[in-house]
């Protein structure tokens, strides 16, 4: 299969201890954990009527401390009242993973999170829980707490105290489990991975209900639209890739069974696995969207025996069968895609701090095993500027650079944002500086190429790339971005940090890819009626390099990927027939980039080497071979 053998997905309580660590936030998770028992957890704090948490400068990318520790939220659902706990550990991010929990029948919440691990699990992996509460009289089906459902998970995906990954892991505790299940059939997008045990399931009428709706065009805020052509199939909510493990279900909960199963796209018949029990695998040759860069990734599990809650080896066999996955893009299906979870232990990806411009920063570096085999002591850099509110972390997840830089032995930095409209999410600042301290890093502690530093970004971390590209293309061989188009105003001019440049006027190597359903100055291609950015972009470009729009390889531009989803133009120097602009349309995602655009974006990268003379002059090359060929290389001229 493609990448990754799901049979690594668990393997008994090796794999689930080393689930703890796979963040990379903390090396040695059972000291850690060790260290938590002996703090007693004490009572909820109520969150309602706290004011909004202050800013703290002194971490970097994590919330703030004020925040973190044992939280009540109230709710009143048709006159009754509810709650439900949030547990934020000591050093949960911004922007997290969460594990939503809903509590069995019966138990009280603090001791339940005690004894089944779970609080030391978020504790070891520095993330987060949410834990839904049974009312009154215990939880009742999935029907009557809809409303309650509704109204917690609404309050848990935005709120001041507290931001989320934007996708969740799901795990149903006996009466809890079919409403939360419930949940995840309505809202497929929004969940990674989910776990039941006891569950009694959903009715039949219920998913029969549900399973047809089909997900349309329509977006989000101030993105357009995307229109699909004429016999073009809807993706179905039963047709969303959901990894499910069904632990002691009931009888009753047959139906669900048989949902997912088809909704995963899953063998008919499984195979036996000594934790999981019987697994259904997708099929090898699914055409299901949401895997069609990982490929048939997803799976379905039955344990016909019971597990003990109480048993933290059951909580870390959950969170390994979980967190082997990540996913991104909650609201638009076309560019929702299920992906193989990065494991900063495995992969050794290093979460780095530095002082930029009086505040600490956080950034990752990955260099993978591949960097030395296949380039020595010189290894391509690429710098990764996620989108706003994205931090490296969700960034590092939904764009799989990871998985590019293993296999073509790139260095990937992926920079994270700095606290912007709250303490609780981030937004680019101090780019220029960021980038030169950055830059000397990497000269000065890593075996690079500095003739082949690259940046790369996504909407507002495109914007950062693209205005590198107008106002210091000397930074870099070549730049490769998705989702913002920007030019020079007017005035021949680009803001960078609040600071004006004048546009070099100078070619650089320049690669956008940007949605259908984008941004709205995005809107179209460069040859309809629409004047917009994206055309002062190509505009811009173009002209530097001496070129037109009629000079481009193809007016109605070359079709690829999955479903034939990208639509590409290219223009070639004149002289060296050199390619130095370079558009893709994704005709089927709105705004968030889609993983299967990385690889894209590095193929067009790869090719390029620049240095800059003492004299400021900057000389630029080709290599068709991606400097696999000695003497292949062809001079740009500049």
């Amino acid at each position: 299969m493609s990448n990754v053998d799901r049979r690594t997905v668990i393997r008994g309580t090796a794999a689930a201890g080393a689930a703890l660590a796979g963040t990379g936030l903390v090396r040695d998770p059972a000291a850690a954990a060790r260290a938590r028992r002996s703090r007693p957890l004490g009572p909820a704090q109520p969150l309602d009527g706290r004011p909004a948490p202050a800013f703290d400068y002194s971490r970097a990318n994590k919330l703030p401390r004020e925040m973190t520790g044992y939280w009540e939220k109230a709710f009143t659902i048709a006159g009754a009242a509810r709650t439900a706990k949030v547990y934020i550990s000591p050093e949960t991010p911004i922007r997290s993973y969460y594990t939503v929990l809903a509590v069995p029948d019966g138990v009280d919440s603090t001791d339940f999170l005690r004894r089944t691990g779970w609080r030391d699990v978020a504790d070891a992996r520095g993330e987060g829980l949410f834990l839904l509460e049974p009312g009154a009289e215990g939880w009742g089906d999935a029907v009557t707490e809809r409303g309650y459902l509704d109204a917690a998970m609404a309050f848990y995906q935005a709120n001041s105290y507290f931001s989320i990954f934007g996708e969740h892991y799901l795990v149903g505790y006996g009466a809890g489990a079919g409403p939360l299940e419930a949940w995840a059939a309505a809202f497929p997008l929004r969940v990674i991975s989910q776990v039941y045990l006891d569950s009694t399931g959903l009715p039949a009428d219920y998913l029969g209900g549900i399973g047809p709706l089909e997900f349309d065009g329509r977006t989000e805020g101030s993105y357009t639209d995307v229109v699909f052509p004429d016999g073009f199939d809807l993706i179905r909510h039963d047709e969303v890739v959901l990894p499910t493990w069904h632990i002691n279900p009931r009888r009753t909960a047959s139906f669900s069974v048989s949902y997912w199963r088809r909704a995963n796209d899953a063998e008919a018949h499984g195979r036996r696995d000594g934790v999981l029990g019987v697994v259904h695998e997708q099929r090898r040759g699914s055409q299901r969207w949401m895997t069609s860069y990982s490929g048939p990734i997803s799976q379905v599990a039955v344990q016909d025996r019971p597990l003990s809650y109480w048993s933290p080896r059951t909580t870390r066999q959950i969170v390994a069968f979980l967190t082997f996955y990540s996913r991104y893009e909650n609201f638009f299906a076309y560019g929702n895609q299920l992906v193989q979870r990065a494991d900063y232990d495995r992969l050794d990806v290093e979460v780095r701090t530095m002082e930029v411009a009086g505040y600490a920063r956080e950034y990752l570096v990955h260099v993978p095993d591949s960097a030395r085999r296949r380039w020595g002591r010189r290894a391509p850099v690429v710098f990764v500027w996620p989108g706003n509110t994205q931090t490296d972390r969700v960034f590092f997840d939904s764009a799989q650079w990871w998985k590019v830089a293993e296999r073509e032995g790139c260095i990937v930095v992926t920079v994270c944002e700095q606290y912007s409209a709250s303490a609780i999410s981030v937004s680019h600042r101090d780019s220029d500086v960021f980038f030169r301290q950055l830059r000397e890093v990497m000269l000065r502690e890593y075996d690079v190429d500095p003739t082949r530093f690259y940046s790369t970004g996504q909407s507002a971390g495109s914007a950062v790339t693209q205005n590198f590209a107008l106002a210091k293309p000397e930074y870099f061989a070549a730049v490769a971005s998705t989702s913002f188009a920007v030019a020079p105003s007017p005035a021949g001019t680009v803001e960078i940090d609040g600071v004006t440049y004048p546009s070099a006027k100078r070619p650089i190597p320049t690669y956008l890819i940007y949605g259908y359903g984008d941004l709205a100055f995005q809107e179209g291609d460069l040859w309809d009626d629409i004047d917009n950015r994206l055309d002062a972009w190509a505009a811009y470009h173009l002209g530097v390099n001496d070129l037109g729009l009629e000079d481009v390889d193809t007016r109605a531009g070359r079709r690829g990927g999955w479903k034939d989803r990208f639509r590409t133009w290219t223009w070639k120097d004149r002289s060296s027939d050199v390619p130095m602009v370079k558009l893709t349309n994704n005709l089927y995602r709105s705004h968030n980039n889609i993983p299967e655009e990385t690889p894209l974006l590095w193929e067009f990268l790869r090719h390029y080497r620049h240095q800059v003379t003492r004299k400021g002059r900057v000389l630029r090359t080709f290599s068709p071979s991606g400097f696999q060929r000695r003497g292949d290389e062809v001079e740009i001229p500049s």
